[in-house]
């Protein structure tokens, strides 16, 4: 058994983790790719994945610093005669909410800078002063100037909801990016990274060299953890867990190439020996969830879209697809994908059990309004699966359509559109992270839902009704056969309709068949 040694929970140093005792899973090789293949790049992914290390990382490599990478990949494969000055920028600390605050941060970070190299300017407008202080770095060290900029977004993002505030937040950080390009004769390597990809248009307007490895194959693993890292490098943690159910919740963060962990879920995972949603609970998604909201979205839907390649990576302030925020935030993932003549097909789902239970419980807040109900209600209806109750179940779900505050019904109007009550239907399984199927294709149609638990699986349909029950869904499912398919998979199938009151606002059916 390998030695324990520290979890690196927090720490986007290379020298501490290296100096300190810590454990640490070795990006060198993606480095090096980097800084001997080209010049430009920029690199989404969503928070606490690990970026700003990775950037650390860059750091120290031009910098020259040796000793840090002792027993590392890179470490015969690079000049560490040769040095670099680099220019570091992040936004990563603080919310800013004025152009004001904004431009402030620039200039604070360019007066470190200018301080840190050693070089002097004259310049008196933000500009102006980066341009200065790139060309005084290159002349002084008589080396092209290494720019990592981390973060580059988050001014912008803290800011989403705020339209004009997030433009004027642009168009001060697209003032401030535009100095790269005329500094290239300057410059040996560049690197943005952040959460989301701001079209260049209204972003990096003349910067049109920027290389995005973000949905590149070869770095799909540059942040993150790997299967093979939790063999070689955590081996000692993950001893006494279960390897399935850690891979079930944390893994499968996908960029068209190798899937790999949160590595923040795990390392708290590791510390506390409990299974939770570590990552989601650190930024609950208020934006998203209301986007969602407002744009009446079916729930349902959002574990299978399917989209372009262009459609996922690129988005801007007054226009924002609501698969391209999902999956450049971390809360969808790529699950397959095919080239087509033309462009790249790409079909989007949860990566995971944490990803898919918490956001489907805020989401269910959103849309019910009464937290601690919910949470009762739920917690009930797993019970009452435990012991495949499906009385209690029915029971249970028509309680809590009932205890939906009139209110919430009259002062929100996605709760007036048919979907709203299967969105809730689905919103109130999938929190509990239970595996389920939605709009099952069979010959015979397509099915609403299916639920496979404890060696059951349940098929349910969904109809809106006018007042009164009227038995079509159960009627439905029965007709076409849906349970054809799953014959022979568990120990027992039931057939579930289940019919909303348009009039009434609440379930009115809850009918159930076992399938022989």
């Amino acid at each position: 058994m390998k030695e324990r040694k520290k979890l690196p929970l927090g720490i986007q140093n290379l020298r501490e983790i290296r100096e300190g005792g810590y454990y640490y899973v070795d990006k060198t090789e993606f480095a090096h790719g980097l800084a001997t293949e080209g010049k430009y790049y920029f690199l989404s992914r969503p928070r606490r994945f690990g970026k700003s290390l990775f950037v650390d990382t860059l750091k120290e490599l031009f910098e020259g610093t040796e000793a840090l990478f002792q027993g590392l990949y890179i470490h015969d494969k690079w000049d560490w005669s040769k040095r670099y000055p680099v220019i570091s920028i992040s936004f990563s600390d603080g919310v800013l909410k004025s152009r004001n605050e904004l431009d402030e941060k620039i200039l604070e970070i360019l007066a470190r800078e200018r301080k840190g190299i050693g070089v002097n300017f004259s310049s008196s407008s933000i500009s102006g002063m980066f341009a200065e202080l790139i060309e005084a770095a290159f002349r002084k060290y008589d080396s092209r100037a290494v720019i990592l900029i981390d973060e580059y977004d988050k001014p912008i993002l803290d800011n989403i909801e705020d339209s004009s505030l997030a433009q004027e937040m642009r168009e001060g950080l697209k003032n401030f990016y535009s100095v790269l390009k005329g500094a290239d004769p300057y410059l040996r390597f560049v690197l943005l990274t952040g959460v989301s990809k701001f079209s260049k248009v209204s972003l990096f307007s003349g910067l049109n060299n920027l290389t995005d490895i973000t949905m590149d194959k070869n770095y799909s693993a540059v942040c993150g953890y790997s299967e093979r890292d939790l063999d070689e490098v955590f081996a000692p943690e993950v001893n006494g867990l279960d390897r399935h159910e850690i891979r079930d919740w944390y893994n499968g963060y996908n960029w068209l190439g190798e899937a790999v962990y949160n590595p923040f879920d795990l390392l708290l995972l590791f510390r506390n020996r409990e299974f939770k949603p570590y990552w989601f609970e650190t930024g609950t998604p208020a934006f998203l969830v209301k986007l969602l909201w407002q744009r009446k979205t079916w729930l349902p839907s959002l574990d299978q879209i399917f989209t372009s390649e262009t459609l996922i990576s690129t988005f801007d302030v007054d226009n924002i697809p609501t698969e391209a925020l999902m999956f450049q935030a971390g809360y969808l993932t790529i699950k397959n994908f095919h080239q087509i003549p033309g462009r790249l097909e790409i079909g989007l789902g949860y990566p995971n059990k944490e990803v898919k239970s918490a956001l489907n419980d805020s989401l269910l807040l959103a849309m019910v309004g009464n937290d601690a109900a919910h949470i009762r209600s739920t917690s009930r209806a797993y019970a009452a699966l435990l012991k495949n109750d499906l009385n209690a179940l029915g029971s249970l779900i028509k309680s809590f359509f009932a205890g939906i505050p009139y209110q919430w019904h009259t002062n929100n109007d996605i709760a007036k559109y048919e979907g709203y009550y299967a969105s809730v239907f689905y919103a109130y399984f999938a929190s509990l992270g239970l595996d389920i199927e939605t709009e099952e294709s069979s010959r015979a149609g397509r099915l609403d839902m299916a639920i496979c638990f404890n060696e059951h699986i349940y098929l349910f349909e969904f109809k809106v009704v006018e007042l009164e029950p009227e038995g079509k869904a159960l009627e439905q499912i029965k007709r076409q056969g849906y349970a054809e398919k799953y014959r022979g998979q568990a120990t027992s199938i039931y057939l579930i309709g289940v019919e909303f009151s348009r009039d009434k606002r609440e379930v009115v059916e809850f009918g159930v068949e076992k399938y022989d």
